[in-house]
């Protein structure tokens, strides 16, 4: 596979920025450069976001992602959203845009990627499946399949993530919450309202796959998320999987589940 780290100046976040890339290449199962180097040839794509306090390096620091997608000839944008909720935040960097918008632009000009809506799926782990949720639901013309691990948005109504105290108190270190709280209510950012709203509008819904461990923290708001989509008659393919928290070796297993089998 090639791995490109590329770096380019984003109208959203109002600075230069990195993200990184996975794109397919000649392998050993792969070897007529004719057919994968085809400059007819679109690839299905994974929009894969990180969570809390990671970067858009850490699925190839800690997972075969990259290895999984190279199998199955499937590109990988990971962008970063440092711990910003996946929100477009007032006055500041608006990130939401920035990977539902100004990236897949910028990554279809750059890279030979599928624009079918059947060819783009996006996920994520922890705020990264929170941030997928949020796009896909807001993006429903835009995604056909969402991957959740270990996350999912938060309901609005309950005040959004909360305080953030992770890092402990000491005053050098990062406090504070993850933007999205009560003022999101109602917009395109509200997840819940938005997937009540293409439910009953009739749009194209796309398909979820969730997976959780049985020990993650976050256990009973993805029950919650379940439960709303199923109501909302969304296809979802849930499970909760035994012995697991929130941890990468899970999110591992997932990941080469997810793209061998259900993209």
């Amino acid at each position: 596979m090639a791995v490109l780290h590329i770096n380019f100046m984003s109208a959203a976040l109002g600075r230069q920025v990195n993200f990184t890339a996975v794109i397919p290449s000649v392998d050993f199962d792969h070897l007529n450069i004719e057919e994968v180097y085809n400059p007819k040839r679109k690839l299905k794509v994974l929009w894969l976001l990180h969570g809390f306090s990671g970067d858009e390096n850490d699925y190839l620091t800690f997972t075969n992602a990259a290895r999984y997608a190279q199998d199955h000839q499937l590109a990988l944008i990971l962008p970063p959203a440092e711990n910003s909720g996946y929100t477009d935040i007032p006055k500041g960097a608006k990130y939401f845009s920035f990977i539902g918008e100004e990236l897949v632009a910028f990554c279809r000009y750059l890279f030979p990627l599928s624009d079918r809506r059947e060819d783009n799926f996006i996920g994520g782990l922890s705020m990264g499946a929170m941030g997928a949720m949020k796009l896909a639901l807001a993006y429903p013309h835009q995604y056909s399949k969402v991957v959740l691990m270990s996350g999912c948005a938060f309901d609005l109504a309950d005040g959004g993530m909360g305080n953030v105290d992770w890092f402990g108190d000491a005053p050098q270190v990062f406090g504070g919450s993850i933007p999205g709280g009560r003022e999101l209510i109602g917009t395109r950012e509200d997840a819940y309202a938005m997937l009540k709203e293409n439910a009953e509008k009739h749009c194209e819904l796309p398909c979820f796959y969730m997976r959780v461990g049985s020990k993650d923290f976050l256990l009973d708001k993805c029950r919650y998320a379940k439960a709303q989509l199923e109501t909302y008659g969304y296809e979802l393919d849930y499970a909760e999987i035994e012995g697991y928290g929130h941890e990468w070796r899970f999110w591992d297993l997932v990941l080469n589940e997810v793209i061998s089998t259900w993209l």
